[in-house]
């Protein structure tokens, strides 16, 4: 798969945008979302498709918040927020014809962000006819966000520090693999299947936020990402972080991934190239009907 667009093609998001646009999302996450962490007294939540599918004020009024930035900077750009497609779902369609689309997941990791836990994270996306060329995936609790576009590599940027490029691992073979893979999102009729081939690897776990498990790949701590039940705002700057930080990223079936995949498809990230198509080998009975 490609891992960028042609040098002569200009970078979509400039550095001085790129400062900005993380500046967009620390505000909104110390106003909106932080002051809320572990306030369960009042933080008000909901279910939108069930139990394990939560929604709180945190969400709404960060996106909100998040949105209105962009608006302000990019006028003529499709905004695609997860608690906003809720209400009007069309707007996904919009994504493959937009110049410029920016998605948003405002806390990603809601169910853990609910119950207390850390592990939760901002993520925000630009795609160009659908395919990324920026991404954003932030943490609220540590102050530090990694990025990526379709020109420069991926980095983690710490207050105070300088930016460090980040490299995914070395891969290997199967039973060496560390990586991410959630059952849940999967139809239950594959579920046990896939449950059956854990054991062939070192460890395979869920952290239940996508902004944390692309980090740890972009960072070399895991060698994969498996995800299904696709959303733009879950996977689409998570995909450009995994290549920019040397990661090979395909849909299982082999083909590019876009922001406007279908949910029913399968997304596999892995370290290289060698180590994707063992993988692949490993969950190919998902392909199969």
């Amino acid at each position: 798969m490609t891992d960028h667009l042609p040098m002569t093609v200009p970078a979509a998001i400039t550095p001085a945008q790129r400062t900005s646009l993380i500046n967009i999302i620390r505000r909104a996450a110390r106003t909106e979302i932080m002051p809320r962490f572990r306030d369960l007294a009042s933080l008000r939540i909901d279910q939108k498709t069930g139990p394990q599918d939560l929604v709180t004020e945190a969400d709404r009024a960060a996106e909100k918040m998040i949105a209105r930035g962009l608006i302000q900077m990019f006028p003529n750009a499709l905004i695609v927020g997860e608690e906003d497609v809720a209400a009007n779902p069309g707007v996904v369609d919009k994504i493959a014809d937009a110049p410029l689309a920016f998605t948003i997941d405002p806390v990603d990791g809601t169910w853990n962000f609910a119950h207390g836990l850390t592990q939760f994270g901002v993520i925000l996306s630009a795609t160009r006819f659908g395919t990324p060329v920026f991404g954003l995936l932030y943490d609220p609790v540590m102050d530090d966000v990694i990025v990526a576009d379709d020109t420069r590599p991926a980095q983690l940027i710490k207050p105070r520090r300088a930016p460090r490029r980040l490299q995914v691992s070395k891969g290997g073979a199967i039973e060496d693999l560390t990586g991410y893979a959630a059952l849940y999102l999967l139809p239950a009729d594959k579920q046990a299947a896939m449950a059956a081939t854990f054991p062939k690897f070192q460890r395979v776990m869920s952290l239940r936020c996508a902004c944390h498990e692309f980090r740890m790949l972009a960072q070399g701590h895991v060698d994969f990402a498996f995800a299904a039940g696709l959303t733009p705002w879950d996977h689409a700057a998570g995909v450009l972080v995994a290549q920019r930080a040397g990661g090979h990223v395909a849909m299982l079936d082999g083909s590019d991934y876009k922001a406007d995949a279908p949910r029913t498809g399968y997304l596999l990230a892995a370290s290289d190239a060698a180590t994707w198509n063992r993988i692949r080998d490993t969950f190919d009975f998902l392909l199969k009907d």
